[in-house]
């Protein structure tokens, strides 16, 4: 084949690995929360989102150690994706005994008279062994998966022939993001075990695909072991800057109220009458892409500091609209809170990628980057999903982070969903048309028990009341502390 019709089908093969590769992960991801919660293991969802930024910590030291230095990268790439689509296969299997666990579990409680939710989920996470085992399992998939996030980028850099058809390419990604949700609610499929049999295909469809992309030798073969890059000695150096300092602290607080909208998001539009949320959320995704092309302009008009405080601002109204809309389950606040999700992810992130850009010199780019990372969706993810589900650390240390009764876990979920199943009784056949209207509508049942129901929205305000507090708090830190003017004159300047 001539090079020039070689290198013609570079950018359509990178878009359509980007395409694959968040399809594979928001095909089960986003709405895991709520076929656990679904089929009665509400007590592992913590566990289960917590495996996100466990791999995420780890996968930089795998790139750093071993995938950078001796193997080409698409090659790490298909193996890793054909491991952890092997691994996906497992789940609906052991899914499915936890559940049967589970559902005997609360039969017998009912039957001894002694059955309560919060019992029963401390009785799940002691005693529901193939619930433990879905969570280790959840774990690995994703310490294959996350590695391949570097893994991608580095292959569509080294090809491309400008860092200018980079987004191009990467926003076939979020569009795999969308088509996945989609594909789910279309399917009917959000609340079911069928999301890991839709991840483990895509996964397995990406590893083979990646043994075609082009060759992409590894980036550091030769170089001598560089612990001091490795473990970003000099990207924390930047943290003597004060306004840096004060931007990565609060990048990782952040990232704490952020892990309630990705861990129980699905699991509360599920339970307010959503059918198939994970369609329902694929609109934050839409807005992310719609807000991300306006970046640059409101960039060089209001600046780092005043598009990061919107960031925050629409995370506290969020999560505001969330607790607001439980008690009635009003359809038009619910909605606009996922909508939000686009401005809340890239006023933020997107703003803080290209303020940590400007910060580090040339020589520490990449480090400073993989710091931020290491910081949001590593550490500030991690206590993130334990604060959310009121978990420990180390066994003893409590994390269940609270504002007096505000934070408190949804402990009447378990009785709820299994009332809202017996209302709802077996899932009627549709056409195509109304199950593509039922991904953004919300129904419940007009037999579901209205004690249950009252009782449980509520508790879903006082939840959702909590994450809000934590940015609001965040927020005025941010404001009060942090200025950097010469940097903010600099950016405009250069980008007007």
């Amino acid at each position: 084949m001539p090079e020039s019709k070689s290198r013609s089908w570079i950018v359509p093969a990178l878009s359509l690995m980007m395409f694959l590769q968040f399809f594979a992960w928001g095909a089960w991801f986003a709405t895991l929360s709520a076929a656990m919660d679904t089929h009665l293991l509400g007590a592992f969802i913590g566990g289960a989102y917590e495996s996100a930024p466990i791999a995420a910590i780890f996968a930089p030291l795998f790139l750093g150690l071993i995938a950078d230095r001796f193997f080409a990268s698409e090659r790490v790439m298909g193996v890793l994706m054909l491991i952890g689509g092997a691994i996906m296969l497992m789940l609906p299997g052991i899914a499915e005994s936890a559940s049967t666990f589970a559902t005997e579990s609360a039969e017998a409680m009912r039957a001894a008279g002694t059955y309560d939710s919060a019992l029963f989920l401390e009785n799940q996470l002691a005693e529901n062994d193939a619930g433990k085992t879905m969570v280790w399992m959840i774990l690995a998939y994703l310490l294959c998966y996350m590695p391949t996030l570097g893994l991608g980028n580095t292959i569509a850099f080294t090809h491309i022939p400008s860092q200018n058809e980079f987004p191009k390419i990467r926003v076939w990604g979020t569009v795999g993001w969308i088509v996945a949700g989609l594909m789910l609610g279309l399917m009917g499929w959000s609340a079911t075990y069928n999301i890991f049999w839709l991840g483990a295909v895509s996964s397995l469809l990406l590893g083979v695909f990646c043994f075609f992309l082009p060759h992409t030798p590894p980036p550091l073969k030769g170089k001598p072991m560089d612990l001091r890059s490795l473990l970003m000695v000099d990207a924390f150096k930047l943290l003597k800057d004060r306004n840096f300092f004060v931007f990565a602290i609060c990048s990782t607080l952040i990232c704490i109220p952020l892990a309630y909208y990705y861990g129980v998001t699905a699991t509360y539009l599920n339970q307010t009458g959503f059918a198939e949320p994970g369609a329902t959320m694929a609109i934050g995704q839409m807005s992310e892409i719609f807000f991300m092309l306006l970046i640059p302009f409101f960039f060089r008009r209001l600046g780092i500091k005043i598009m990061i405080m919107i960031g925050m601002v629409c995370w506290v109204l969020r999560y505001g609209l969330f607790a607001l809309g439980a008690p009635d389950q009003v359809t038009w606040m619910l909605l606009l809170a996922v909508a939000l999700h686009g401005i809340c992810y890239d006023f933020f992130f997107v703003t803080g990628f290209m303020y940590t850009d400007q910060k580090a010199p040339p020589a520490i780019r990449g480090q400073a980057q993989g710091l931020l990372v290491f910081l949001t969706q590593g550490v500030g993810m991690f206590f993130g999903y334990r604060i959310m589900a009121g978990g420990n650390l180390f066994g003893f240390i409590p994390l269940d982070l609270t504002f007096g009764r505000y934070g408190e876990q949804v402990t009447s979920a378990p009785q709820y969903v299994e009332a809202l199943a017996a209302a709802q009784g077996e899932p009627e056949s549709v056409s195509f048309l109304e199950s593509f209207s039922k991904m953004f509508s919300r129904n419940l049942p007009d037999g579901l028990d209205a004690g249950i129901l009252s009782e449980t929205m509520a508790q879903w305000r006082d939840f959702w009341i909590s994450p809000a507090i934590m940015a609001a708090i965040i927020l005025v830190l941010f404001t009060l502390t942090f200025w950097d003017r010469s940097k903010q004159t600099a950016a405009d300047d250069t980008i007007a």
